[in-house]
């Protein structure tokens, strides 16, 4: 039939009888290579055509779709030529150009677009926010975080609705160190803003586990609404055979030269094959290193499904079979949400990537361990807690550079005592720096040893710790080395100093690893107990800290007449690291194993649980009306306290029902979890 209106539609084309909109309706009936065709007949029979570079952009659009870039962007130029405010063509002009790798040349293109904006109109102020996006996106992945922030800010005051671009200003402003980092604008608010933060900046922004729990919540609903969740891969009612292997399948982007990539690799190869068949899910950006080679061999199913829609990547893990569905990223980048809210299989889970909760109501399981989960903590998450001995993975594998650094290699000076953070810099908060800083003053001939981030957030932080009474001299910055560079380079440093609430992770087993003692203060938030959960499981109890006093007190005895004790303490590390628990891969892999049989079972059983999410938006809105900044909610004495009495006060004016976490529906009743705790005690 396409090949009749195609046939049609060139001949009446030739006899200049086809109009545009003619040609527009016909071209949608066609498939791709006949619509090209089409529409290239007709260009070349209208030249002179005060619409063209309609016909030009739509051509263009199909070319692309074909494979074809480079005539795609020819297209679109010529669209461009006629009309150089046609911002659709600038948008995917631009667009094409960064998927060839010119990323300079498409934030040109898309300035160059935003300049020739004249008028205002709906339509115009779309685009021009499309444009901003476009452009403060590149910019971020440049690592030119202020100019990103400007654009950013522009984009906010045309749409201070806009939650990608909140989320991305916030971001902005975490990696930045600038504080606060929700400020107030006359075009947007603070409240708008908090209300607004991704899952993953909400981590580093507060120690507010409810809070995390209810903007995860939130943004589950927003970013796969309930309308858009297909059915027909929905697996809740599949059987898990017990006659063959359980099919774990991992879905992640982070298999490869990443964080996450570095963890994971020596589990796959722990990882049982005998009784499981072990599939991973690529979802990343495009890699072939040493990381994604060893998973590669460890696994018995490499897929990538970083191309393919939600509904394709479910169909493909509803066809495997899958029993238990592993999401390796959660709230991360390039994670895969719509997938997980598909349910393509019977058991999914919540695990390492993201350092909290889904809240969402497919994820039956999270998987933590007792330090980054307590018993009574569990009311903060939606998923049931499962745990390990130490719920992180390590490979015991790494590569070290042979090359022994000095410190003078590094700037360092020779006699001084190094503390260090090689944390990325959107985990400092205000009150994380002041402690730091507090530290440094009461540590003679002390200096502080952070990774180099940007020339402005480098020199921000000097004049921050200026502004606290320390020379910006002693903060140092390490740049940035290939990994078995940056870890032999560990044992230059004497102490590493945690940060709160988004804590050292693969960080802090990175310094563990190298003999290098780590002292951390374990909040209430996932994030924010890591540190203190690898301490633990690398026997070093004694460096976990219960309040952030604690933490400045210990970390400045360390530093001065504890100096025997810390050499006690990282010969203690080095002489235990082949046993404990921490780097003991096959332990975690056996017990993580036993783990998804308990899943198994409980779901054959009919026992699976179902995620707990009632009266969120309420904890939302609380949490919503903190100044985080100003007061640190991890610092709060009675956390739960806090929270019962706003929930109480919003039940006065509109009761709630009952939620089984903190609100039993009834003003004068003590929160469940509280209460639990209260028991235990006694």
């Amino acid at each position: 039939m396409s090949q009749t209106t195609f046939l049609a539609a060139i001949q009446k084309i030739t006899a200049g009888g086809l109009t545009l909109e003619e040609a527009l309706a016909a071209a949608g009936g066609l498939s791709p290579d006949e619509g090209r065709q089409l529409y290239q007949v007709w260009i070349s029979f209208n030249k002179d055509h005060p619409l063209l570079f309609i016909a030009l952009f739509n051509c263009s659009t199909l070319q692309q779709q074909l494979g074809d870039e480079a005539g795609g962007e020819e297209s679109l130029r010529a669209a461009l030529a006629l009309k150089p405010d046609f911002a659709p063509a600038c948008i995917n002009l631009g667009s094409s150009l960064e998927r060839r790798g010119l990323a300079k040349e498409a934030v040109e293109q898309w300035r160059d677009g935003l300049d020739k904006m004249a008028s205002v109109t709906a339509d115009s102020i779309n685009y021009k926010v499309t444009l901003l996006k476009q452009i403060s996106r590149l910019l971020s992945d440049g690592q030119a975080l202020a100019a990103a922030e400007i654009t950013l800010t522009q984009c906010l005051e045309l749409a201070p609705e806009a939650r990608d671009v909140a989320e991305q200003f916030v971001a902005a402003r975490l990696s930045q160190c600038k504080w606060p980092m929700t400020p107030e604008n006359g075009k947007f608010t603070r409240r708008g803003l908090v209300s607004r933060l991704h899952p993953l900046s909400v981590c580093a922004y507060t120690d507010d586990p409810l809070f995390q729990l209810a903007a995860a919540d939130k943004y589950v609903r927003t970013m796969s609404p309930i309308e858009d969740r297909s059915t027909r891969f929905d697996r809740r009612s599949a059987p898990i055979e017990t006659n063959r292997r359980l099919r774990i399948g991992y879905v992640s982007s982070d298999l490869r030269h990443h964080a996450v990539g570095y963890l994971m690799v020596n589990f796959f190869e722990e990882h049982d094959r005998k009784d499981f068949e072990v599939f991973a899910y690529y979802t990343g950006i495009k890699a072939d290193d040493p990381i994604q080679t060893r998973i590669k061999a460890s696994v018995d199913h490499w897929r990538d499904i970083r191309g393919v829609t939600d509904d394709e990547a479910a169909a493909k893990i509803a066809e495997d079979g899958i029993d238990i569905l592993v999401d390796v990223n959660g709230h991360t980048r390039d994670a895969r949400l719509g997938v997980f809210a598909r349910r393509p299989a019977p058991v999914q889970v919540n695990w390492l990537g993201y350092p909290g909760t889904m809240g969402s109501s497919f994820h039956q399981y999270i998987v933590a361990d007792d330090w980054t989960i307590p018993e009574h903590a569990e009311a903060w998450y939606s998923e049931r807690v499962l745990r390990l001995p130490c719920y992180q993975p390590n490979d015991r594998k790494r590569i070290i550079d042979e090359t022994v650094p000095t410190r003078a290699d590094f700037g360092l000076p020779d006699n001084a005592f190094v503390f260090c953070c090689f944390n990325a810099s959107h985990k400092f908060t205000r009150f994380n720096f002041d402690r730091w800083m507090d530290i440094l003053k009461q540590s003679d001939n002390s200096v502080l040893w952070l990774l180099d981030y940007t020339p402005e957030t480098n020199q921000r932080l000097r004049e921050q710790a200026e502004a606290r009474g320390v020379s910006g001299d002693r903060l140092i910055f390490a740049p940035k080395l290939p990994n078995p560079r940056h870890l032999a380079r560990y044992p230059l440093a004497d102490l590493f100093l945690d940060s709160v609430p988004y804590g050292a992770h693969t960080t802090a087993s990175d310094a563990l690893w190298m003999g290098v003692p780590v002292l951390t203060w374990s909040g209430r938030c996932f994030a924010s107990r890591v540190c203190g959960s690898l301490l633990r499981a690398a026997g070093l109890t004694e460096m976990v800290c219960e309040t952030p006093e604690a933490f400045v007190t210990r970390a400045i005895h360390l530093a001065g007449p504890g100096r025997g004790e810390l050499e006690i303490t990282r010969a203690r590390l080095l002489a235990n690291r082949e046993t404990c628990t921490l780097f003991d891969v096959a332990k975690l892999s056996r017990h993580l194993e036993r783990l998804y049989r308990q899943m198994r079972d409980e779901y054959i059983s009919g026992a699976l649980p179902q995620p707990r999410l009632g009266n969120l938006d309420s904890y939302f809105e609380i949490g919503v009306a903190q100044d985080h900044e100003v007061r640190e909610m991890g610092a709060l004495t009675d956390y739960e306290g806090f929270y019962y009495a706003q929930l109480a006060r919003r039940h006065y004016h509109q009761p709630m029902d009952a939620d089984g976490r903190l609100w039993n529906g009834e003003e004068h009743v003590e929160p469940i979890a509280a209460a639990k705790k209260r028991s235990r005690a006694a």
